[in-house]
């Protein structure tokens, strides 16, 4: 762990660390470079996901607080929300979330199934945002709502999700950026010419590539846009970075040449699967059971597939498993469209 990290609050949530496999049948399949993954999926927590390790650092930040509720926005089938909503019932507080609309649907089970339905068997309060475009709103609303529960007694604490706060959730893939160097190179596990990895929030894009620059290890890291334009998000990352250095009050080890970001299978935008995307999801499916989502890692699948042609035969590429498996059940008829 770099040593900055040793006095921020945290609390352990996640079961790690996750397991780096090799995907021989996906592999032989595409023709081109060893495909990896990591299994970021596994880490323990009400079906997992990458945003149980970002937890850790906000749940720290709360307990120090002494809060007894926590709040979180998010899309309807947000996995981050989901994973929040789990964290507060194991820690014993309580949990009010904000489902904002992101993604123009008539399908019922985008409403029922999935994470909502997690959610409402996780015992949160749930609340809804008209505008999925609004970080600042929804971030200003979930503050409304946090006040209005203070006014009642209760001690709540809020998690971000607009930029120009502290990037606590970063600092748990900068954890994840210290296992994949340890684990690399030993048992039979190569090291990594590339890793692809889903770019959001930019908070495990960020920390990730933080990490591992701090740990002066040069390997590229390819963000895959699933939000935004690739320029918009590089200049998020860019930012990302430059708030994680003065969070930890080190300098910055992230060049502006570090930040990759994709946005070849973004289209048709967040939350949207294109046929790149489904095939990936298929393709990962029936050769390694591997189950990913419409919104994050089948879009990095569907790049990883890409990359791997590109890169060839002899190199090997790490493709980041950031969970969201319940969203699989929220988009039955799309991924049924290939």
């Amino acid at each position: 762990m770099l040593p900055q990290l040793a006095n921020v609050p945290r609390v352990e949530l996640a079961r790690t660390p996750t397991p780096l496999e090799f995907c021989p049948n996906l592999t032989a399949t595409i023709g081109g470079a060893n495909i990896w993954v990591k299994r970021d999926d596994e880490t323990g927590l009400a079906l997992g996901g990458n945003k149980v390790r970002q937890l850790e650092y906000y749940f720290g930040a709360a307990r120090a607080e002494n809060a007894n509720t926590v709040l979180i926005t998010g899309a309807v089938q947000s996995n981050f929300v989901r994973l929040a909503a789990a964290a507060a019932a194991k820690l014993g507080l309580a949990c009010h979330v904000q489902l904002e609309e992101r993604v123009a649907t008539d399908d019922p089970a985008y409403r029922t199934s999935g994470n909502v339905l997690l959610d409402r068997l996780l015992g949160a309060t749930i609340h809804s945002y008209p505008d999925g475009e609004d970080e600042a709103g929804a971030d200003a609303r979930i503050r409304e709502i946090a006040d209005e529960l203070r006014a009642q007694g209760r001690r709540a604490y809020v998690i971000p999700l607009a930029p120009g706060h502290p990037p606590l959730g970063a600092l748990g893939y900068i954890n994840c950026a210290e296992e994949i160097v340890t684990q690399s190179g030993r048992n039979g596990i190569p090291q990594f010419d590339e890793i692809v990895v889903a770019s959001g929030s930019g908070s495990t894009h960020g920390g990730l590539l933080f990490g591992l620059r701090a740990l002066e290890v040069d390997v590229p890291v390819h963000g895959v846009c699933v939000r935004r334009a690739a320029d918009i998000q590089k200049t998020r990352i860019e930012n990302r970075s430059n708030e994680i250095a003065d969070l930890l009050g080190m300098t910055n080890p992230v060049q502006t040449t570090d930040v990759v970001t994709d946005d070849t299978d973004l289209a048709p935008g967040y939350g949207k699967a294109n046929d790149a995307t489904r095939k990936a999801i298929q393709l990962a499916a029936r050769t390694e059971a591997l189950l990913i989502d419409p919104v994050y890692t089948g879009k990095v699948m569907a790049t990883t597939i890409r990359r791997a042609t590109e890169l060839g035969k002899g190199k090997n590429i790490l493709f980041m498993h950031t969970g969201g498996t319940p969203g699989l059940f929220a988009y039955p008829t799309a991924l049924m469209e290939a």
